[in-house]
């Protein structure tokens, strides 16, 4: 394809008319080693086309450093898609939502408190124009009008649900378009007209985003902007889990009763998602809507392609739907994956977060107490430390702007938990008493997801203040810990903390994939041979964390790590088996 373009109401393609049938991959969420597997999943089931975000956060980890390889190689994803005859929608952000920490944008945007982000802010501006410049290095040559399989770019992502500044949506289609972008742009919104007229910039394709009733959304849509073509840039087939929630499924009935509207009426669309992934290491995000809600490591989606790559009832209702529709012959299907049942694994080894605070965190001095961005932390956890001058007797001890769940420490022993995710603020207090001169407080802060998506975005991690009655509590020693290297744990300190780290090895296939079962566990993460599976928590919906075989290996035993912050004390073991369970 050289040519992609709208003319008369239609998608052309090479000068015929095109529909484009599309479904999301994030490449950011799937291990690099199996997009092939994936994508070849995606064209045996009739689609044409995969779509795909952009994480600004994940190639752009610090200011200036950028990183493009293994599983954040998105020209290669794409090159991938190519080969197998798929187009590509690139949605490059600098906002992506998805359910992704910050939705995409990087942490160390917030250590700047003067920071406007998602408008015309000279300052914002630069920092996107500079990931930009380097992003299209690599996406500008991979265009359908120099050969490659990019067919259209996003301008923004469903902007109409936050802001209305038109200058800034105009300012990032021109940076688009002298980085060298010449493909199709589209902005994608919700059907409100609020959201339609805010979220749209001239020269840019309308598109909507929905998960039902094609005919009332589209027609919405032709209200707004009557010369386009019927597009769905976020046909939504499930939904995404959050902590204390419930497991989201959708039947394959009706996601095939609507994929059959859109095949009837002749639309195209973007299944979002084909194949969800998984939000390993720190990568998932946070909602805020009555209060804050955290997403699980399972980006599942109720997708026709399980988390694994698994093949659902969906997968094959839509896939007969797409084949016959296009009059083609369905593809011979790729295998299952393979799974394993590893078994019990014992955990022969303990050692003390707190003892270890210094081997694998950095620590500072601070007269009062600052965010994990103003450190230059980026995820993990963050230690708050103060000794009191006086005796202070008995008092409300205030802790403002906990984000997200605190462990409040005196002297040496735990005296509250304080959980944004329980309240609709985060601002908390306690009574103590019996405090002396020399007195210790320490604050060990949690960093759940960021928000990613509403008004809530400065979501920046730490706590705000500490006061004792109406004074404002200084001088703190503060220990960054953001759990990217672990190679400094001694493993005979602090074992009987109730912040613990376990460490245990297995022998194990590295062509099969498996699961790790935190049932009796309490919260915190995994680590499998150096690489972050992600969050657990056993306030559920999720039970199992997604371990892909090609992060295991068959010549050494594997290394499990686990910190879990509210250890039972009795975990000898942990379970690694065949099953997923995320509900």
């Amino acid at each position: 394809m050289r040519t992609f373009e709208v003319k008369g109401g239609a998608f052309y393609a090479d000068g015929k008319e095109y529909k484009v049938y599309s479904g999301a991959i994030h490449y950011f969420r799937v291990p690099h080693e199996y997009w092939r597997d994936r994508l070849m999943k995606l064209k045996a089931c009739g689609f044409n086309t995969v779509e795909t975000y952009v994480c600004w956060n994940m190639h752009e980890p610090r200011e200036g450093e950028f990183d493009f390889s293994g599983d954040l190689d998105v020209a290669g994803f794409v090159r991938t898609a190519g080969e197998l005859g798929l187009n590509v929608i690139v949605r490059p952000g600098p906002y992506i939502c998805a359910e992704w920490d910050l939705g995409g944008l990087p942490a160390w945007l917030l250590a700047d408190k003067n920071m406007r982000l998602r408008v015309n802010h000279p300052a914002y501006l630069e920092k996107v124009g500079r990931f930009m410049t380097r992003l299209m290095s690599e996406l500008v040559p991979l265009q359908c009008t120099r050969g490659g399989p990019v067919i259209a770019m996003q301008v923004e992502n469903e902007y109409g649900s936050y802001g209305n500044d038109k200058g800034y949506l105009a300012a990032l289609k021109e940076m688009l378009i002298s980085l060298g972008v010449e493909v199709l742009l589209f902005t994608s919104d919700g059907t409100c007209g609020y959201m339609l007229a805010g979220g749209t910039t001239p020269g840019a394709l309308v598109t909507a985003n929905f998960g039902s009733n094609p005919a009332g959304n589209f027609s919405a849509l032709k209200s707004f902007s009557p010369d386009g073509p019927e597009m769905c840039m976020e046909f939504w087939c499930g939904w995404f889990d959050r902590f204390r929630g419930r497991h989201h499924t959708r039947p394959a009935s009706s996601v095939a009763k609507t994929m059959a509207s859109f095949l009837e009426r002749g639309a195209s669309f973007n299944m979002y998602m084909f194949h969800g992934g998984t939000n390993f290491g720190f990568g998932a995000g946070a909602n805020f809507y009555s209060r804050y809600t955290p997403t699980v490591t399972s980006y599942d989606y109720c997708a026709p392609l399980g988390e694994y790559g698994g093949y659902t009832p969906a997968y094959h209702a839509i896939r007969r739907l797409l084949c016959e529709k296009q009059g083609i012959k369905p593809l011979d299907l790729p295998p299952e994956p393979k799974l394993q049942n590893i078994g019990e694994v014992a955990l022969t080894e303990c050692a003390g977060l707190l003892a270890n605070a210094r081997r694998i965190g950095s620590v500072h001095r601070s007269p009062l107490p600052e965010s994990m961005e103003y450190y230059g932390q980026n995820f993990g956890l963050i230690l708050y430390s103060t000794v009191l001058p006086g005796d202070y007797g008995t008092g409300f001890l205030k802790l403002k702007g906990v984000h997200d769940r605190a462990y409040l420490y005196v002297d040496g022993a735990l005296k509250k938990v304080f959980d944004r995710t329980r309240t609709r603020g985060c601002d908390f207090s306690v009574v103590l008493a019996g405090l002396k001169k020399g007195s210790r407080i320490d604050i060990l802060v949690d960093a759940l997801g960021r928000v990613n998506y509403g008004e809530h975005l400065y979501d920046r991690k730490g706590i705000e203040s500490v006061m004792f009655n109406n004074q404002t509590l200084m001088d703190f020693e503060v220990t960054t810990i953001p759990l990217d290297d672990l190679s400094g744990l001694d493993w005979s300190a602090g074992r009987e903390e109730k912040h613990r780290f376990y460490r245990g090895s297995f022998s194990a296939d590295p062509e099969a994939d498996c699961f790790v079962d935190m049932r009796g566990f309490g919260k915190g993460y995994v680590w499998v041979n150096g690489f972050n599976l992600g969050r657990y928590w056993s306030v559920g919906p999720q039970k199992t964390l997604y371990l892909p075989g090609v992060r295991l290996r068959a010549d050494a035993p594997n290394e499990i790590v686990i910190l879990d912050l509210e250890s039972p004390g009795k975990t000898a073991s942990v379970s690694i088996t065949d099953r997923h369970r995320l509900g």
